[in-house]
């Protein structure tokens, strides 16, 4: 029955996935055996008979159809709003939000929706209810977790223990919405722990970096990304060391292009709104060249490991520390680079703020972000004229502060995009995203209170498509993602209409069957160590509209079809009440089949 939520009536083979970026080689390849520069460099050839379905569900969620059924016309690239619909819209998403928008709002803004949490949103609103969030003190990181629960001294158990500390704030930390920014970070500024040893407390490290950088500034984020321990390691900033002319040694150019093309300004000129700027014949202007690349490394130099208070397996800080600078290895000529020149003789701190206040008020930084930022929390394919919002407040808060993480995560939650509010005739109103696997099995997690039997958070490495759900986090293939913010599914209407929707680049046959079968073992406590009881949800097996109401609002905001809601109850209704565990089974019976429908799949 569960199967029949995915069918489709015919094969999809996907085709090379077609470049979004101008033909051509681009010789700015990174130098790591990472994913190439495009999105065209990764293809899938897999029968998508499974992931197809959730392709064309995905476009009626994201504008190929209206609530009716009856196809939609194509969705402007643009989406831009008049100034009264927007004004309308603002004024419609500052009213109080039915208990449909608070979960909807909730499962943006953080992993999951709770009845207490869906009751202080209707009560406060959706900004009073952020501003509590910001205002709330932070919770013990990571580290603290592991260092507190012995991780510290038990030689094996550090090394091997895995992102333990990790799991415990996604799945238990009081602090959801730091929690959900920190985790879209780690998918923007992507360092990877594969193949790092003792990555327990290296993850735990970058995590709580990010978490605590999540309603900070940009800037500040930008430089504590650069010098930490784990993007030193990752991306070879680390004991890089400065030219050598008698060797012919240069200093490593990989982060000073990475640090560009993927954290802060990408490979072209972008106006206000992230679509690219155009010279006079129409083609894209490139943001940097060679020349660049190699300049900015320089900056990069020089940089080492701080081993300041580490004690090997008691407190290794030295993963923790922010690398420090040795002038001697750091490269003393100038460097000129995007507008700007570290003059010679200029020590390594001076020549890295330069460098990141260069990247920092670059023009671009602003609206780069905000795409990004909007795919990971709302949107997969946000109209021009959101991402021009967002990137409006990147640039200038209220205060005339720019890269104001607080500021722009508002404008990313409040727009009227986001909250469903623009006048319907307004292209772009129906955006959407495909929820990732981690983010669907964490949010069953905290719906229903997930506790760790062992209190040790053994969930593990999830990338496994066999065993797993092809996705763990900070466990990226590559310094690319998971997926490409600019990945179209080819040969779907998606494509036809130029639509972006990263989250299927891991989406296929393999990873939907992998999911489902994982998702099975999680909702009858089989998997990860933890378990739930479903306390809330047992006391309605004998009314099961009441039991899918509910489980609609807190998994899907009321997004579930009528159709979906009668295959699911006639399920349920075949599992009989006397049977062993019969209640139990209803309960469980009716959680996987809404996680594994594409109606849920597919946030709205």
């Amino acid at each position: 029955m569960a199967l029949l939520l995915f069918e489709m009536e015919h094969d999809m083979q996907h085709p090379v996935v077609a470049d979004l970026l101008p033909p051509g080689p681009d010789p700015r390849a990174p130098e790591r055996g990472e994913q190439p520069a495009s999105d065209a460099a990764v293809g899938v050839s897999t029968p998508l008979n499974v992931a197809g379905s959730l392709s064309a569900l995905a476009l009626a969620a994201c504008g190929g159809g209206n609530d009716d059924g009856n196809p939609a016309e194509a969705q402007s690239v643009d989406g831009n709003a008049s100034r009264e619909s927007l004004a309308a819209g603002a004024t419609r998403a500052a009213a109080v939000p039915t208990a449909a928008q608070a979960s909807a709002f909730l499962q943006q803004a953080q992993f999951s929706a709770s009845d207490d949490d869906i009751a202080t949103v209707i009560r406060l609103g959706y900004d009073g209810w952020l501003k509590q969030q910001f205002d709330a003190p932070p919770a013990p990181g990571a580290w603290d977790w592991l260092m507190s629960n012995g991780y510290n001294t038990d030689v094996d158990n550090k090394i091997h223990s895995g992102e333990r500390g990790v799991w415990q704030q996604l799945i238990a930390a009081p602090n959801a919405v730091r929690c959900r920014v920190a985790l879209a970070l780690s998918e923007i500024f992507v360092v990877s722990v594969n193949g790092f040893n003792n990555h327990s407390f290296t993850s735990a490290a970058y995590w709580d970096l990010l978490a605590r950088n999540a309603f900070g500034n940009f800037r500040n984020l930008l430089e504590d990304v650069t010098l930490s321990w784990a993007m030193g390691s990752y991306l070879n900033t680390l004991n890089n060391l400065k030219s050598d002319p008698a060797t012919g040694r240069e200093p490593d150019q990989n982060y000073a292009r990475e640090v560009m093309q993927l954290f802060t300004i990408g490979l072209y000129e972008l106006n206000d709104d992230g679509t690219p700027r155009t010279d006079s014949q129409g083609r894209p202007i490139e943001t940097y060249d060679q020349e660049t690349v190699r300049n900015l490394a320089k900056v990069f130099t020089g940089w080492v490991i701080d081993t300041t208070g580490d004690q090997t397996y008691a407190n290794p800080v030295r993963v923790r520390n922010p690398m420090v600078m040795r002038d001697a290895r750091h490269e003393m000529s100038a460097a000129s680079f995007l507008g700007v020149t570290v003059p010679a003789g200029t020590g390594g701190k001076e020549a890295l703020k330069i460098a990141l206040d260069a990247l920092f008020s670059h023009a671009n930084a602003g609206p780069f972000f905000a795409r990004r930022l909007i795919q990971r929390l709302v949107s997969s394919n946000p109209s021009s004229a959101y991402v021009k919002r967002v990137a409006t407040a990147f640039n200038r808060n209220a205060q005339g502060v720019r890269g104001d993480l607080k500021t722009v995560l508002r404008a990313v939650l409040l727009d009227p995009e986001a909250r469903g509010t623009l006048d319907s005739r307004i292209p772009g109103l129906r955006e959407s995203k495909l929820r990732e696997p981690m983010v669907r099995f964490i949010q069953w997690a905290r719906t229903f209170q997930a506790f760790s039997l062992k209190a040790d958070y053994a969930v593990g490495d999830l990338s496994s498509v066999v065993t797993g759900l092809g996705q763990s986090p900070l466990r990226s293939p590559s310094v690319f993602n998971f997926f490409r913010p600019g990945y179209v599914p080819p040969g779907t209407e998606l494509a036809l209409k130029g639509m972006t929707a990263p989250e299927f680049q891991i989406t296929d046959q393999t990873t939907v069957a992998c999911y489902i079968n994982f998702m099975e073992q999680a909702v009858n406590n089989r998997k990860g160590g933890l378990s739930s009881n479903y306390a809330q949800e047992l006391p309605l097996v004998h009314d099961i509209d009441k039991l899918l109401a509910r489980l609609n609002l807190l998994l899907c905001a009321g997004k579930l079809s009528a159709n979906t809601l009668e295959i699911i109850e006639a399920a349920v209704n075949a599992v009989t009440l006397n049977q062993p565990d019969g209640a139990m089974k209803r309960v469980k019976t009716a959680i996987f089949l809404v996680m594994i429908s594409p109606e849920y799949i597919v946030q709205k």
